[in-house]
């Protein structure tokens, strides 16, 4: 006996099971609160070009990540950076110094990219638990001894 199969019903299913896979990987990837990344001006970035991103927390009972992203070229002429973060909730500001290893000793470059070009993913704040719910905002400054610190073409702050 040979048996019929209904192929639309087959394809509706196979678009539904698509549909629900792509679904899947876009809410999966925006896992972030916010990825923002500001471009350094003719690749200048001077004391006063503070990078400040905004951000909101709905749930301070999370743990979350917060990042550090730099783009450099090649031309970067030193191994490391030094960044001051300002972190503010409204009321309260506290400010972090960090230093970042950006090469080997060797001068191989730490961060991945083709080219000319360099990118970190670099920890603030790994595992923190936000003290309430609502806004707050992150200030990044160089605190190089150059002003400008030429060759940094891209700043910004990842929080997840």
């Amino acid at each position: 006996m040979v048996r019929k199969v209904n192929l639309r019903l087959n394809k509706n299913t196979a678009y539904l099971i698509c549909y629900w896979l792509l679904c899947s990987i876009f809410l999966g990837c925006s896992s972030g609160i916010v990825d923002s990344n500001n471009e350094i001006p003719e690749r200048k970035w001077t004391y006063r070009n503070h990078v400040v991103t905004a951000f909101e927390i709905k749930d301070n009972r999370k743990a979350y990540n917060v990042y550090f992203k730099l783009r450099h070229t090649a031309d970067y002429k030193y191994a490391n950076i030094f960044i001051l973060a300002h972190f503010r909730d409204g009321k309260n500001t506290v400010t972090k110094r960090y230093q970042y290893k950006l090469a080997k000793n060797d001068g191989e470059w730490l961060g991945s990219g083709s080219g000319n070009v360099f990118n970190y993913t670099l920890p603030l704040l790994t595992s923190h638990y936000f003290p309430h719910n609502g806004k707050f905002s992150i200030e990044i400054e160089q605190n190089m001894r150059d002003n400008p610190l030429v060759e940094v073409s891209d700043v910004g702050v990842l929080v997840e």
